[in-house]
This record gives C-alpha cells, structure tokens and sequence, in this order.
C-alpha cells in the first residue's frame, strides 16, 4: 500500500478475513442479547410463565379479597366487625378474616393465598362502613 491514499481509499480496499468476520457477528449477537435482556424487557419462556403465574394468583387474591370485603360490609353486624377488627393487631387480622368466614366463597375447596390479608387491609383502612345503596334501592322497588 502507499502512504498517499486517502483513508477512504483505505477503508474500500480493506477485506476483513472469515474469522474476524464470524467473531464480529458473535460478539455483536452477544452485545444484542445483553442489551435486550437488562434493558429491551426481554424474557426466557421460564420467566415469562412465573410472571403469569404469580400475577395469576395476585388476581384471584385481589377478586376473593374484592368478594370479602363486599361480604363482610353487607352483614348485619359490619359496624360492630370493623370495630373489632380495627382492635385487633395488624399480624392478626387475616386470622380474624378467615375465622369470620368471609374470605370463604362457594365453589373453592381452599382459601385464595393472600386474599384474606387484602381483605384485612381494605377493611382497615375505612373509617366507616359505607351505606348500601343497592339494598335501599330493592326495599323501594
């Protein structure tokens, strides 16, 4: 080559060899999966189905713990419950849930995990049991 030639004259002659060209694709191919595993959101099939099956059960806790709550501020005694359950301690309150038999629903031969927990809490974080307009408006009808 002579010293005179321009580097684009250069670089249009350059011909990178087989091994050069097959470790380039290799290592940008690893730079590729790197990049889109930490970053891109990509998952393996493996986590992908732990993820369905954790949010999965978070669902069917949420609904038992929605069902629950609607139970337990229907019956008759709901004021006097929340008092009681407000009373007891936090560690507690999923037992007292499960004891009261709210979290039970037909068709489910075992409690939903965790759905007696989010029960609790939403029950504890009213300040009152709110008025049943559905009710109010069947005695009407």
């Amino acid at each position: 080559m002579e010293n005179n030639q321009t580097l684009s004259q250069r670089f249009d002659e350059y011909r990178p060899s087989k091994t050069l060209w097959f470790w380039s694709v290799v290592g940008v191919s690893v730079l590729t999966m790197i990049v889109g595993f930490t970053a891109g959101g990509w998952t393996t099939a493996g986590t992908a189905s732990e993820m369905a099956k954790t949010s999965a059960i978070k669902a069917r806790a949420e609904l038992v713990a929605n069902l629950c709550v609607e139970k337990f501020i229907t019956a008759s005694n709901a004021s006097a419950n929340l008092t009681k359950l407000k009373g007891t301690s936090s560690y507690r309150r999923d037992s007292f849930i499960s004891d009261g038999g709210w979290v039970k629903l037909a068709g489910l031969k075992k409690d939903a995990p965790g759905a007696a927990d989010l029960c609790a809490d939403k029950l504890a974080a009213m300040d009152t049991i709110p008025t049943n307009s559905v009710a109010q408006d069947n005695t009407k009808g």
